[in-house]
């Protein structure tokens, strides 16, 4: 997943390298042969490749801007799955609780597609990439049926539509779809699939209180990336890192669904074993109000060092 300053796009290398969809717009992947915005243009075994273009709004190596990169490393090359009612392509990676799956929707109607993991998923993320549809989200804190979800390119608090993940919710091998709200029929999708794994990811929720000396929430890790969101009324998708934040206060926030540079004016702490709301309101810490996040770790399977 690659930052722009214009846009938050992701490249990943099931779609292929260069295809590009922003989370903060509804649009339809921007196909690498159209080369018109700067891209990735290849995964390499120590990172990536970039190439110039000249749209702009999607540029991903415009001259003198600065950039951050967040990469999940899933299974390599693609393979078929077909534990769901539509075949999938799959890349997974279990140790770390990871999977990219891809598959095309077919015609109308509730769907299950497999993921990979062995595992139910605790975050999930679908996109039509053919289409100008919403990016729908499953998180397991706040998504208690088939009809809940949440919006990566809005600042909504939980929705409804009816069957919005099929007829079930995540399991062990597969996740449920439908097309409507979340694609079109006939479409290519993306899911990015995530389960918590002990020691490197953690996925949950905590509780406002409206002070500068917020919640405390308990990883058992030291947060390398934190991504937090309002679930009961409006706020953004947050983001913070240690790479560009490297001491506590950690105030420099970028917000998934918009395309704001970066943000100085709230704040966590990232401490040895969790992480620490500084914010006293807004999207962050209102009093009362429950807040979703994701985090993974800086020193994954090993002792945390203090900070």
């Amino acid at each position: 997943v690659s930052q722009s300053r214009y846009r938050y796009v992701l490249f990943d290398s099931v779609r292929g390298a260069g295809n590009q969809l922003a989370s903060n717009v509804t649009d339809a992947e921007l196909a690498s042969a159209s080369n018109v915005a700067g891209k990735v243009s290849a995964f390499n075994s120590s990172g990536f490749s970039l190439e110039t273009g000249s749209l702009s709004i999607l540029s991903v190596n415009g001259s003198s801007n600065s950039y951050v990169g967040w990469q999940w490393k899933a299974g390599g090359t693609g393979v078929s799955n077909t534990a769901g009612t539509i075949t999938s392509t799959v890349s997974a990676n279990t140790s770390a609780g990871f999977s990219i799956v891809t598959f095309n929707s077919g015609s109308s109607g509730n769907k299950t597609v497999g993921h990979g993991l062995g595992v139910a998923p605790n975050f999930v993320i679908v996109k039509d990439r053919s289409n100008a549809y919403t990016w729908v989200v499953y998180h397991s804190s706040v998504v208690s049926n088939v009809n809940q979800y949440l919006e990566l390119n809005s600042t909504n608090a939980v929705l409804t539509y009816s069957g919005i993940w099929g007829s079930a919710l995540p399991t062990s091998s597969v996740i449920g779809v439908s097309s409507g709200q979340t694609f079109n029929a006939n479409a290519n999708v993306v899911a990015y699939c995530f389960a918590e794994v002990a020691g490197y990811s953690k996925f949950g929720s905590y509780t406002g209180n409206g002070s500068t000396d917020g919640p405390f929430v308990y990883t058992g890790f030291r947060p390398k990336f934190v991504m937090y969101k309002k679930s009961t009324g409006l706020g953004s998708w947050f983001m913070f890192d240690s790479a560009r934040g490297t001491f506590n206060l950690n105030n420099y926030w970028l917000q998934a669904n918009t395309n704001e540079a970066e943000q100085t004016d709230g704040a966590i702490d990232l401490l040895s074993n969790g992480f620490k709301q500084r914010a006293s309101g807004g999207g962050s810490n209102t009093n009362g109000d429950t807040f979703i996040y994701m985090a993974f770790a800086e020193n994954p399977f090993k002792y945390s060092l203090a900070r």
